[in-house]
This record gives C-alpha cells, structure tokens and sequence, in this order.
C-alpha cells in the first residue's frame, strides 16, 4: 500500500515534520535531497517553508514533490539512526563501562 502524507509542517532549514495515513510521524531532513532543477527554488527557506499536501504527498507551487514512499522510508532511516545514536550515548556514558574491573 502506498502511504499517503495527511500532514505537514515545517520545523527549521530544510526540515519538515510529517504525519502518514499509517498514522507514523516525525522529522525528515530534506536538505540533501534538493538536487536538479525542479528542487532548486526549495534551497531558498522562503520558498522550501510555502511547503503544502498534493496528491498525498510533500509538494510545492513550482511542481517540485517527493514520492510518499521516499518520504516513509526517509522517515524510518533518520528514526532508526537517532535511535542508534541514542543507544550508543547511553552505552557509552553507562556506570558499568566506567568501572574499573576486579580481575584478582
């Protein structure tokens, strides 16, 4: 099935916040995905903030959009490497890493 976007708002810089019909959510940093023509107006934040929902996905005034498949998959990426991120931080900085072992 297809996913649909059904909400969007723009966080900061190129960043959007989204909502999908599978009711997922959260940011997707879109700022290396603005190559070619069509994306380039988007580099300028005045324009790429004018952002609106057509044909169930992410899209602008000048026909620039990006698949809602994309989006979804992005979506899962960015939240499986912050979640990461996070489990490596906590790991790293946990109590019993700091510990000296007794190897008596």
């Amino acid at each position: 099935m297809i996913p649909h976007v059904i909400e969007a708002k723009h966080i900061e810089g190129h960043r959007v916040w989204l909502r999908f019909d599978d009711g997922a959510c959260g940011e997707v940093d879109l700022s290396d995905e603005l190559d070619g023509l069509v994306f380039q107006p988007l580099k300028d934040l005045k324009f790429f903030r004018q952002l609106l929902i057509r044909y169930n996905t992410l899209s602008w005034e000048n026909g620039a959009d990006f698949a809602p498949e994309f989006l979804r998959e992005k979506l899962v990426q960015q939240n499986i490497q912050a979640a990461s991120a996070t489990t490596y931080v906590q790991h790293a900085s946990s109590p019993e890493r700091a510990r000296p072992t007794d190897s008596s």
